[in-house]
């Protein structure tokens, strides 16, 4: 005759506790917000750099937006809009693959719906000063104009 061996109480206590630790890890996890999800961008924004509410960012840092295709716009940083300039304006169209020097301005890059401001000496913004930034992108569909205009703001503070 077999006996049937009786389960040991602290072990089945143990095996029961690291199994609902390892649901509980599952259900985290399943749950969590992270990469560019946590910033909560509108569906026609990519991505922003600095991204929301970044620490201890540079003084030199870019600003970079990118879009969806078929949109543009313009970046307003602390109040200040900046003046926008499309590449494809700047390039000689009888030396096509010429280098060409971009302006201190915010650039905006058609191909790529991508807005960069860099600042530099020659820039309305020079650097970031210490403290905390405010920077807003107002962006619109290029076939509907900037009537239709939309915006995201978010900050950033410099060491």
């Amino acid at each position: 005759m077999v006996s049937i061996r009786r389960p040991q109480t602290p072990l089945l206590v143990a095996s029961l506790v690291i199994a609902l630790c390892l649901v509980a890890m599952g259900y985290a996890l399943a749950l969590a917000v992270t990469g560019d999800d946590g910033y909560k961008l509108p569906d026609t924004i990519e991505s922003v750099d600095p991204v929301p509410a970044a620490q201890g960012v540079p003084s030199q840092t870019s600003v970079f937006v990118d879009l969806l295709a078929g949109y543009t716009g313009v970046l307003v940083v602390d109040g200040l809009e900046l003046e926008t300039v499309n590449i494809e304006d700047l390039q000689d169209k009888n030396k096509p693959g010429q280098q060409i020097t971009l302006p201190p301005t915010t650039i905006f890059e058609p191909g790529n719906a991508t807005l960069t401001f860099r600042p530099s000496a020659d820039s309305e913004i020079e650097a970031f000063t210490e403290g905390e930034h405010i920077v807003q992108v107002i962006y619109w569909k290029i076939i509907d104009g900037r009537g239709a205009a939309r915006s995201y703001t978010w900050t950033f503070n410099v060491f």
